[in-house]
């Protein structure tokens, strides 16, 4: 992509017979000066729309857009915003480059890039298989829509492969999961899937393939790249661990260049277009200072997790890093950094013990009904990989579409903990959940 936009207006234009209410609008007539060629950090592009030199070079625009056979390395034209722009396009070559994938397609929230990821492999009649364990919008998506547009949706629990495969029919074109998943932190094997998916497709015929899909954002590229293991496709959501300041959304599809055109047409059509603005924070803030940021967060989970591990009044701790966490020894072989280091993330689910569940629960509400009146460096909200720690409690704010009743049916204790670690002292953290615990 061309890093270099010059204005080509008619340089033989008489400015000076235009009033200044115009001149205020389009200002000189022939300018050289965006040309970004040399900036450390790339300008934000504001613009909604690109003027076109003529009606041929729309045309060409046009025909470009969603074509990647015709595209090659022709510098791109810009038309509208939502085909396409500077930043999305920069920001999506760095996020295809750093998870390993062929290409990248942003959309405004992690929600529109699942719904575009899902909405260009299945149709009506089709099935996909998930895991048992999804984030609460994800799960409200497969179960409340999905079923209106014939599309079936069979969740099992795929930390067992052997599931995977009694559940798959000739109708299944999806294996969608997340690991870690949110928020208990379930691991799926990575290669265990791949291979499974992999014996499947042997005697399927091209346009009845299973794809697996998986949602990274709780690992982030710097923990986890599952396309290294054969993933078909990762889906982030920007908002969260590559963003980093809880102050942009967004969220990315990266996968095979064969599917880009398809993708960006879901876009364009569908309107989940991450704003301009975001695209650039992202870029400039976000991705450069995900290994800086993930290297500290890890740290401190590691430490706070094994404090809560120890602590009496903790019934358990899901944690990656953990060696008595159930996925201990496959989070060690698939979440690693990018110089092969373990990096179990900064995810962490607990459960404070009780004589009932409903105890259970009750403990945990009233913990962290002190942590939000009372703590400094935890802060009660939904969302994570932010620079602030934030605590949740899952059942009630982030998986509320679940049923109460079915909570435990989808691996989520309704009394657990989720604890998302920032960029604090993790002394001080440690210093406010003592102090929430001793209420308990």
């Amino acid at each position: 992509m061309s890093n270099s936009i010059t204005n080509n207006k008619n340089s033989n234009l008489d400015e000076s017979k235009y009033s200044m209410d115009t001149h205020i609008i389009y200002g000189k007539a022939v300018t050289n000066k965006w040309d970004y060629a040399h900036h450390v950090t790339a300008p934000i592009s504001s613009s909604t729309t690109f003027r076109l030199d003529s009606v041929e070079r729309g045309a060409q625009g046009f025909m470009q857009f969603a074509n990647t056979e015709g595209e090659g390395d022709k510098s791109p034209i810009f038309i509208y915003d939502r085909l396409g722009e500077p930043n999305k396009d920069m920001l999506e070559e760095n996020l295809a480059y750093v998870e390993k994938g062929e290409m990248a397609v942003s959309f405004s929230t992690g929600m529109g890039a699942i719904s575009a990821a899902l909405g260009v492999l299945a149709k009506s009649g089709d099935e996909i298989i998930a895991h048992h364990t999804l984030y609460g919008c994800t799960f409200s998506l497969l179960t409340n829509w999905y079923p209106r547009y014939n599309i079936k949706v069979n969740q099992v629990d795929l930390t067992n492969v052997k599931n995977l495969n009694d559940a798959v029919t000739e109708k299944t074109r999806v294996i969608y999961f997340e690991t870690p998943a949110n928020p208990n932190l379930e691991i799926v094997d990575l290669k265990a899937v791949v291979t499974a998916v992999g014996e499947l497709n042997k005697n399927r015929k091209p346009e009845e393939k299973i794809y697996t899909v998986v949602d990274n954002t709780f690992a982030t590229p710097f923990c986890q790249r599952p396309i290294e293991y054969g993933i078909d496709f990762v889906i982030h959501s920007l908002t969260k661990g590559i963003g980093g300041f809880g102050t942009d959304m967004g969220g990315v599809v990266i996968g095979p260049k064969k599917f880009r055109d398809l993708i960006l047409l879901f876009r364009k059509d569908f309107g989940a277009v991450l704003n301009t603005k975001s695209a650039w924070a992202i870029l400039t803030y976000g991705l450069p200072t995900l290994g800086l940021r993930q290297r500290h967060q890890i740290a401190s989970a590691m430490k706070i997790a094994e404090y809560l591990d120890a602590h009496p009044k903790i019934a358990y701790v899901n944690y990656p890093g953990l060696q008595s966490f159930k996925f201990h020894e496959i989070a060690k072989k698939q979440m690693l950094d990018f110089n092969g280091k373990f990096a179990p993330g900064s995810l962490i689910f607990f459960g404070l013990k009780g004589n009932a569940a409903s105890e259970n629960k009750e403990n945990g509400k009233k913990f962290m009904d002190f942590v939000a009146d009372h703590s400094y460096t935890m802060t009660l909200a939904v969302s994570l990989g932010h620079t602030r720690t934030l605590i949740e409690h899952p059942a009630s704010m982030t998986h509320s579409a679940i049923p109460a009743e079915k909570l435990f049916d989808h691996g989520i204790d309704p009394g657990g903990v989720r604890l998302a670690i920032g960029l604090e002292n993790p002394d001080d953290i440690l210093t406010d959940l003592e102090e929430a615990l001793r209420i308990i």
